[in-house]
């Protein structure tokens, strides 16, 4: 699940190199693909999360799953195939590297990993990069959803109730204090707040296995769902809580931005 930039290195040196694909994104611009036509890691391709890994916004909320069918074209333009090694990164702390791990997860390739500290790690390895766009050979990936658990708005709900649902989003956003996103503020009701961005440590690597179980303590459940604006924090967590050896947790794609378009669903703050 999770690669450091040596091991990157020598497989990209290997006779069978993974496809490697830059999803350096942030919310609050500038595009992702300005970063990487600047530098990337050599012989990587880049996808863009609004684009490319999300579909249409409305009632889904601002970062739905893109279709079956536009997935596998995605795939395939980038040079997947189900023989396919993959590994994603982004600039440093995992987030949009841990939505497309999911993605990828979901519609059913397992042979995928995140660059532990992405861009900024292999920068600070002092490894090359390139801003050459690499020609690619067609892949022939087949999506088929279903590869990872996830919720509806009714199941979140459920979750909340009967389980633990995690809210990722920064504590203020949480508590409905703050709402800097999204056009209402406020949390699910019955969610517990843990913010994804304690999974990593100041230079955007994972915590070590022990101290993300630790963080998570308290989300032990039968059935355990993750959430935030719009589903890209949530994966991040989704992927911590693997990665650490716990029940894999079901993501709420659609999250708060989803949630929200429904004035009957309930709203708690505080």
């Amino acid at each position: 699940m999770l690669v450091d930039t040596v091991s990157l290195s020598r497989s990209l040196s290997s006779s069978a190199p993974p496809v490697v694909i830059d999803v350096r994104w942030s919310l609050t611009g500038p595009p992702g693909r300005l970063a990487y036509d600047a530098g990337h890691l050599p012989g990587a391709v880049f996808a863009d999360l609004d684009a490319d890994l999300s579909g249409r916004r409305g009632e889904g909320g601002r970062h739905p799953l893109p279709s079956a069918s536009d997935f596998e074209a995605l795939m395939r333009r980038l040079g997947v195939s189900a023989s396919s090694s993959v590994v994603v990164y982004d600039a440093a702390d995992s987030v949009p590297a841990a939505r497309a791990w999911w993605e990828l997860r979901y519609f059913g390739h397992s042979d995928v990993s995140v660059l532990d500290g992405g861009y900024a790690a292999w920068v600070a390895a002092g490894l090359p990069v390139s801003t050459e766009v690499p020609a690619v050979v067609a892949g022939s990936f087949v999506a088929r959803p279903g590869g990872m658990p996830m919720l509806s708005a009714d199941e979140a709900a459920r979750v909340a109730d009967c389980g633990v649902l995690i809210d990722v989003r920064a504590p203020e956003r949480y508590r409905g204090e703050l709402e800097p996103v999204d056009p209402v503020a406020g949390r699910i009701p019955g969610a517990v707040n843990i913010p994804t961005g304690g999974n990593v440590g100041p230079d955007g690597r994972f915590l070590d296995v022990e101290a993300i179980r630790s963080r998570f303590a308290r989300a032990a459940a039968d059935e355990v769902g993750a959430y935030c604006g719009s589903g890209v924090n949530a994966a991040h967590t989704v992927f911590a809580m693997t990665l650490a050896g716990l029940p894999t947790p079901a993501l709420y794609v659609g999250s708060w931005s989803n949630w929200i378009t429904d004035a009957s669903r309930p709203i708690a703050t505080g």
